[in-house]
């Protein structure tokens, strides 16, 4: 029999009683080595899950620091946190519920010259990011170094599942083989997220992870489970295989990490230079300043725009743009705004269509502008 302490059987008794788990099954979660990428909406539940299910040692990769925002959502994390790192916050709220638990930390952001040496350790990896370039390359990474792969994504009342790199099973790039164009994928921050939507999906990759390590039940490899909480029902797809994949297929092209930025075009829609299409922060700031400034158009919802905006900007949210055209003036220059840049490349398109001349985007939003011009603006 392993040798559990006192506390650890008592700790562990509802485990030991089922069956399916019993000694021999926690003894093997004590054992196992999961990492967890991102520690935000779906790695608050997936962490706090992990740790109180006796996982010995779980990894934690996040470079992000506890804003206010996170936490209507992210529930590894409280109000006296803010402004700390997210990985030490983590191993403080990891460490007073489960002091069995070895937490790493990982205070980085996970990149191609790093995310094999981090992953190669970890017997299991949960992915909790918010980006298309993080999935593909932890999928990419786990492919290279034969690691399972919990998936798990969120957007407004929808989430995603499946349990990717296992024997015989696909990869993300056999679900998902190129990205979609950068321009048209909102963020949470853009489209927003229901906060308890990431606990049910964040914890159902916890309930994933747990049951491969202790080898019960019929996991999610092959599927993709689909949840809608606005009409609380489940669904699925069958996923198989791609011979054809790039990097899991017969004849891989795709055999070491690449630019996951590039590839997903992310640089060059976020940080892209001034032109006709979208002009800098620091550029706009100088601007501002000339005899004629531009019309600065926020299209933000009214609660974003008290939040923070830029000195002088006009707000009319992108919903009632349409009807509010005759609103923004056509003989100056306008420049569109939004938290990103997301929803203000769509307002400048609706601007051109309309006959507006000399419309371009501020690329990265106020978020750029807070990064490059106002320190001191409140970020959300």
């Amino acid at each position: 029999m392993p040798d559990f302490s006192s506390d650890e059987l008592l700790r562990y008794a509802r485990h030991l009683t089922l069956a399916e788990v019993g000694v021999a099954g926690q003894a093997k979660l004590r054992d196992a080595r999961v990492l967890l990428v991102g520690a935000g909406g779906l790695g608050s539940p997936a962490a706090l899950y992990l740790a109180a299910a006796g996982v010995g040692t779980l990894g934690i990769v996040d470079s992000d620091v506890v804003d206010l925002s996170n936490l209507q959502r992210q529930i590894l994390h409280d109000t006296p946190s803010t402004g700390e790192a997210k990985t030490a916050s983590a191993a403080r709220r990891i460490a007073a519920l489960n002091p069995h638990v070895h937490v790493v930390p990982f205070n980085e952001r996970l990149t191609a010259a790093n995310a094999r040496e981090i992953i190669r350790p970890f017997d299991i990896v949960v992915d909790g990011s918010d980006n298309f370039p993080t999935r593909y390359l932890v999928n990419d990474a786990c492919v290279f170094e034969h690691k399972p792969l919990v998936y798990g994504s969120i957007l407004r009342f929808e989430g995603q599942l499946s349990l990717f790199g296992v024997a015989g099973g696909p990869c993300y790039r056999c679900l998902f083989s190129e990205p979609p164009p950068a321009e048209l994928v909102p963020s949470c921050a853009d489209a927003g997220v229901l906060g308890v939507l990431p606990g049910i999906v964040g914890s159902l990759q916890a309930l994933e992870a747990i049951k491969w390590i202790v080898g019960i039940g019929d996991s999610a490899a092959g599927r993709l489970v689909l949840f809608d909480a606005l009409q609380l029902r489940f669904r699925e797809i069958a996923v198989r295989r791609d011979p054809a994949c790039v990097v899991c297929g017969e004849h891989p092209t795709v055999t070491e990490l690449i630019d996951y930025e590039a590839f997903c075009q992310v640089g060059d829609f976020m940080n892209a230079a001034t032109d006709d299409v979208e002009v800098t922060a620091k550029v706009l700031a100088s601007s501002l300043q000339d005899a004629s400034p531009p019309f600065v158009l926020d299209v933000r919802q009214s609660w974003e725009f008290a939040l923070a905006s830029i000195p002088g900007s006009h707000l009319i949210p992108l919903n009632e743009l349409p009807a509010r055209l005759a609103d923004v003036p056509r003989h100056q220059p306008v420049v569109t705004v939004c938290h990103h840049g997301a929803r203000s490349l769509g307002a400048r398109d609706l601007l051109l269509r309309a006959g507006f001349p000399g419309v371009r985007s501020l690329a990265g939003g106020v978020d750029a502008w807070a990064e490059e011009v106002d320190p001191a603006m409140r970020r959300y």
